[in-house]
């Protein structure tokens, strides 16, 4: 369609876009004000002037072979496709520019409509962005939805080994071990269609190949960005081979930790087993019943801690008791060392899923081998029948509660266990104030119960 330039340049005028009607020869037919600000031109100071002498001199000697091209095929498109452009001002300053090119028919004659953007402030984020980019300490690698490489820095020459130009333009699968390459694509592809800032492949294992081939564990973290070439994603790759080495280092530390408590666990208690088969030999020489009952409570004492030490070299944690097997079993090879206990007297025991720290349970265990040994010794004379109920559980606020109770003969009156002058409730009043708990007694029926925290005193 004709256009008329006198109706054409005040519509122009009214744009907030700087505009510049160009003819055949290259002559600056009109100007707009937005592009006069934009040039740092007086009102009317481009008109008649050669387009020409808005390009930097450096380029000025094949503009007019670029014109020549644009008028032999007019059609809108942007000028210079791929290349940084730029303008020069009236006061000799080069700005950055972006120039969309439109053909119109007028009466005239042809001529081009040029719209010209000053992206001054545009590239000066752009350099800040590559500047950060550039001297980040983290290699930073851009790519755009082909998966080619758009942007390396020099963090990321460091860590694969290349030049930028060897992997500028190449697909990013060079980086990516030989095992894994084949899906790559996929998962970025996957990555384009639900772009967001995120961790690449979260809970997995991660590795990137060097130039000379060599594997690094590595982070990636994605983060999408919008450019003029379209969508890329900056990758941000942390070299986590340190890491991987300290943390194998813990591990082999904790193994050797674990051999080595285990070894001391499982030496301890052949020590206490080698103190309770002594303490055995001597009662074959002793003929004085007191004597004896007192070897064989000191039998038991060793017997108790022989099992807590027996129960941490068997399970998987050193530092905590398994008290519902330390209990069953401790409970059993007390009745049974008592002739003809078993068939007299009912266990029954209550300390599922209850661990302790082993500086808990060694005084605990010792507790429930004086207070079931006690039980099984003076509740049930002369051949009575009854049962022993032991429990361990959990209280309020982190405590625990231990309880021993026998439906047998009741604590005499005058007992007072606080003040007891028996070894056994003597212990037994010790290691309560050493678990910093507190002891009650119940006399008819026979019921102790402490409660004490359930961290280590």
């Amino acid at each position: 369609m004709l256009q008329t330039i006198a109706v054409l340049t005040p519509t122009l005028d009214r744009l907030p876009a700087a505009m510049m009607l160009v003819d055949s020869r290259g002559r600056i037919e009109h100007a707009n004000p937005h592009a006069e600000r934009t040039l740092a031109s007086a009102p009317g100071g481009l008109i008649g002037r050669s387009v020409d002498e808005l390009v930097p001199q450096r380029f000025r000697g094949g503009h007019h072979l670029n014109r020549e091209s644009f008028l032999r095929e007019p059609q809108a498109r942007p000028m210079g496709f791929g290349r940084e452009l730029f303008a020069v001002r009236g006061d000799g300053i080069e700005i950055p520019v972006e120039i969309g090119l439109n053909p119109l028919e007028t009466d005239r004659g042809p001529m081009v409509l040029a719209v010209i953007v000053d992206i001054t402030q545009r590239k000066s984020l752009e350099h800040r962005f590559e500047r950060v980019v550039e001297y980040s300490p983290n290699a930073m690698v851009m790519i755009d939805a082909r998966g080619r490489i758009a942007m390396v820095n020099a963090a990321a020459e460091q860590l694969f080994g290349y030049a930028r130009e060897e992997m500028l333009g190449h697909s990013v699968e060079m980086l990516v071990p030989g095992r894994y390459r084949g899906a790559h694509p996929g998962f970025r592809e996957g990555y384009f269609s639900n772009p967001g800032a995120r961790p690449m492949g979260a809970g997995r294992e991660l590795y990137a190949v060097r130039k000379d081939g060599t594997e690094v564990p590595v982070e990636i973290g994605l983060n999408p960005i919008e450019t003029d070439e379209g969508p890329m994603v900056l990758s941000a790759i942390v070299d986590i081979s340190d890491r991987r080495q300290r943390e194998e280092s813990v591990r082999r530390a904790l193994e050797e930790k674990e051999l080595l408590l285990g070894e001391i666990h499982h030496r301890v208690k052949n020590n206490l087993q080698m103190i309770h088969s002594l303490l055995d030999l001597q009662a074959m020489h002793v003929e004085d019943p007191r004597a004896l009952a007192m070897l064989k409570d000191s039998q038991n004492r060793v017997r108790s801690m022989s099992l807590i030490h027996q129960t941490l070299y068997q399970s998987h944690d050193f530092a905590r008791v398994d008290f519902g097997y330390f209990l069953e079993t401790l409970a059993n090879v007390l009745v049974d060392s008592y002739a003809d206990s078993r068939t007299r007297i009912a266990l029954r025991l209550d300390a599922t899923q209850i661990s302790l720290p082993m500086g808990v349970a060694i005084p605990c265990g010792l507790i429930l081998n004086e207070l079931v040994s006690n039980a099984i010794k003076h509740g049930f004379p002369d051949g009575r029948t009854g049962s022993i109920l032991v429990s361990v559980k959990g209280g309020e606020d982190d405590d625990f509660v231990l309880e021993v109770a026998n439906d047998g003969v009741p604590l005499p009156p005058e007992a007072k266990v606080e003040a007891a002058s028996t070894l056994g409730l003597v212990l037994v009043n010790l290691l309560t104030k050493q678990l910093h708990g507190e002891l009650e007694a119940q006399r008819d029926p026979v019921r102790f119960r402490i409660r004490f925290p359930g961290t280590a005193p």
